[in-house]
């Protein structure tokens, strides 16, 4: 089974140049003092501060000092995003894409996304190239899929590099082409992509776009494994019974040496 694309949350905590109150719930955030940095943001949050805005959502979000809420979530969520923070944007998107604290719409969530992206920022391309993939609040559009992935992946987000590769495997959009794939996978497995690697293991293992490389496939598969890849076990398996204890031994070995690229 392939691994499919979907929508995704993107998390982190926005940084202001200048020190203060902002930047201490940040040291605090990092060393998991969440219910100090709940204190330093909260106030920051309530006099408009778009970043510590988000930083609350993305708090109720995840359960980090507070109990997860999804409703107050989308509260701070959409206080940020209405001012044009587009991580914000981005992650209202997702809520409304997934349901999570408002009524599911996908047609919201894309409007949402499409301003996020608008601004050039690489997960809502990436999550708006998603719902013209997969026709969720537009008509299904691949072209228009490619598109955006492919802003997203001249960012170098190894998710959009990833759909892109996904394109072009299967002759999405753009005519079939499994050397263009295994170019892209393999900029998304080198940031550690699970679903990429497994994917370029697959072509190593057919010899699609790449030399058949039993080794190769299954360095990857294995890769693709430790990061969570529900597939990768069984192909690693199979493709093993039909190597020698050297052609398996020299993967292992070359999985155990790699290091994603930063």
């Amino acid at each position: 089974m392939r691994a499919v694309l979907a929508v995704l949350l993107m998390l982190g905590v926005a940084g202001l140049a200048s020190a203060g109150p902002f930047e201490d719930g940040e040291a605090a955030f990092r060393r998991q003092d969440y219910a100090t940095a709940l204190s330093l943001w909260r106030p920051l949050a309530v006099e408009g501060s778009a970043p510590a805005q988000i930083n609350l959502g993305v708090m109720y979000d995840q359960g980090q000092g507070v109990p997860q809420d999804n409703v107050e979530a989308v509260k701070w969520y959409r206080l940020a995003a209405v001012q044009g923070h587009p991580e914000a944007q981005s992650n209202l998107g997702v809520m409304y894409g997934n349901g999570r604290g408002v009524r599911r719409d996908f047609a919201e969530g894309l409007n949402w996304f499409r301003l996020a992206a608008d601004g050039g920022y690489a997960p809502a391309q990436f999550n708006l190239g998603v719902m013209y993939d997969n026709g969720r609040g537009v008509p299904k559009d691949h072209v228009a899929a490619l598109k955006w992935y492919r802003l997203a992946a001249a960012q170098g987000y190894a998710p959009a590099q990833y759909g892109v590769g996904v394109t072009y495997e299967f002759g999405r959009g753009v005519a079939l082409d499994f050397a263009a794939a295994a170019q892209w996978y393999r900029l998304a497995a080198a940031q550690g992509h699970p679903d990429a690697q497994f994917n370029l293991g697959i072509l190593f293992d057919q010899g699609h776009g790449v030399p058949k490389d039993y080794v190769q496939a299954v360095m990857w598969y294995i890769l693709a494994e430790l990061g969570g890849q529900r597939d990768a076990a069984r192909e690693r398996a199979d493709i093993e019974s039909k190597m020698t204890p050297g052609q398996s031994a020299e993967a292992r070995r070359r999985a155990a040496a790699w290091k994603p690229a930063r």
